[in-house]
């Protein structure tokens, strides 16, 4: 299978559960591309949301802790920063805050774009997975950086018992 072909089966998976929702920029309308990947998502499964990164997260963490699985969408591991505050201050510091009680399931879909065929420029190329898993203590990092992970991180993120960050990579597209 094609690392593409996997995606697509991986968010069938996750269109598939009741309870899933898609959020984040161009989720319903081009824009990148992660929007293509959604192409088989109902549109009231979608909320296309403006540009703000950590509200985006917030909400996904209200969604989770309302019984919804937010799939929540950053098309890039640069802008996935500017919601660092409420990812590992919030959504990651929940189940301690907790005892345990509350794991709130959010699903974060970013990836790690490519320079080819064109360079879009430094603000797009991060890959930031390990200090970022160094800041996580309860939201697992899913890297799919080989086609035989994908589908099998996406099930693992929608089974798992609490928040999953899939990080999926541009340049095996």
């Amino acid at each position: 299978m094609k690392y593409y072909d996997e995606i697509l089966r991986g968010v069938q998976l996750l269109a598939s559960h009741p309870d899933t929702l898609f959020l984040g920029q161009s989720v319903r309308y081009k824009g990148h591309a992660i929007t293509g990947t959604l192409k088989d998502v109902p549109d009231e499964r979608k909320i296309e949301l403006p540009v703000f990164e950590e509200t985006q997260m917030g909400l996904s963490i209200g969604l989770a802790l309302q019984g919804f699985i937010p799939v929540t969408i950053y098309p890039r591991m640069n802008f996935l920063l500017m919601a660092l505050g409420q990812l590992v201050n919030h959504l990651d510091k929940i189940p301690s805050m907790s005892g345990g009680k509350w794991k709130p399931k959010v699903i974060v879909r970013t990836m790690v774009c490519s320079d080819k065929p064109l360079n879009p420029g430094k603000q797009h190329l991060g890959d930031f997975t390990g200090v970022l898993g160094e800041m996580l203590e309860w939201v697992t990092i899913e890297c799919l950086w080989d086609v035989d992970l994908v589908y099998d991180g996406f099930k693992r993120a929608l089974e798992r018992d609490g928040a999953t960050v899939l990080v999926e990579y541009g340049g095996i597209l």
